[in-house]
């Protein structure tokens, strides 16, 4: 071999040698994005901006996080997306909540998509559902209402943000199977969203709204609610301190709405539990404490294994439950 051509090789593998090092530099150097299955504005943007202000704030990332939208299948178009494209990826992360637990339960993720096809790494904060009646309806208490829904299912209007089958609607369904009522016999109207369901409760089109205790606050300052029932474990505090729970009034029934986020399922274990560290470490910060707050989420600290459990178990009692309502088979 000449001298000549073997400085060309030299050169050539060095180029390509620097080429490679530097693309490895830079896939290293990507910020970290949040992706909400959803169009702007919804409750998966505010879940993506949660960590994306909080991260930032308490600079616990060195960049700004980008937040990108991806809707489509109420969550799967994302979830296929994490699982078939991106799933090794180590700066994204993907906003879920109960709900994406609930889809998967249900099978409307697609037949193939499990619980365990992503790696879900923590939750930053949660919501519980309410039980709402304007404030001039016939009921002074829950279980008053109940009484009136075991005389006569079809007698109360029921409506809230989702269709058969959706969380507000689970809600609904779960208080009647409480009282031995039968959850397909319930007088149920859906709306497009929660502010809908809010007005028309309000403009006495229905009687009785399942929501969720954040975004009832407006109404219930001005006197317009009354919320007969919070579905927590136990009472929360501030405002919502004088409601009492389902489950001390005699309805062993709760509902917490999570916010959380899920990652690849080929994200390597130190990357995984190195974002598991970083919420974690978020949510112990006193200027998340005050972002939450102000997003109307009560605290919630599960992250990394801990949180991916407390998934999985969540799908299998919401496949236990779909049976009991009728749902599936």
């Amino acid at each position: 071999m000449s001298k000549a051509k073997g400085l060309q090789r030299w050169l050539v593998a060095a180029v390509t040698g620097g080429a490679l090092l530097a693309g490895a530099v830079q896939a290293q150097a990507k910020p970290p994005e949040c992706i909400a299955p959803a169009k702007p504005g919804g409750g998966y943007d505010l879940t993506c901006r949660l960590a994306a202000n909080g991260l930032q704030e308490a600079k616990l990332i060195d960049e700004p996080m980008m937040v990108s939208y991806m809707p489509g299948g109420i969550g799967a178009v994302a979830y296929n997306h994490v699982t078939g494209v991106r799933d090794d990826d180590p700066n994204l992360i993907v906003a879920a909540s109960t709900g994406a637990a609930l889809n998967l339960a249900l099978g409307k993720f697609g037949i193939k998509h499990k619980v365990d096809d992503v790696r879900w790494v923590g939750a930053l904060g949660v919501d519980y559902g309410a039980v709402v009646v304007r404030k001039d309806a016939p009921w002074n208490n829950l279980d008053e209402l109940m009484k009136a829904l075991k005389k006569d299912p079809s007698s109360v209007v029921i409506g809230a943000g989702g269709t058969v089958g959706s969380q507000d609607w689970m809600k609904a369904a779960l208080m009647a199977k409480a009282d031995e009522v039968d959850p397909r016999k319930l007088r149920y109207v859906s709306f497009e969203g929660g502010g809908e369901a809010l007005a028309a409760l309000l403009g006495e089109h229905i009687q009785v709204f399942t929501g969720d205790l954040a975004e009832l606050k407006p109404q219930l300052d001005s006197g317009e609610i009354r919320i007969l029932a919070a579905l927590s474990e136990e009472r929360m505090g501030g405002p919502y301190a004088d409601i009492p729970t389902a489950k001390e009034q005699g309805y062993d029934v709760e509902w917490p709405i999570w916010r959380g986020y899920y990652m690849g399922p080929d994200v390597s274990d130190e990357e995984y539990q190195a974002w598991a560290d970083r919420l974690k470490a978020l949510s112990e910060t006193e200027s998340f404490a005050k972002l939450r707050e102000g997003r109307g989420l009560f605290p919630m600290a599960k992250f990394g294994e801990d949180f991916h459990q407390y998934v999985k178990d969540q799908v299998a009692d919401f496949q236990q439950l779909s049976k009991e309502v009728g749902l599936t088979q």
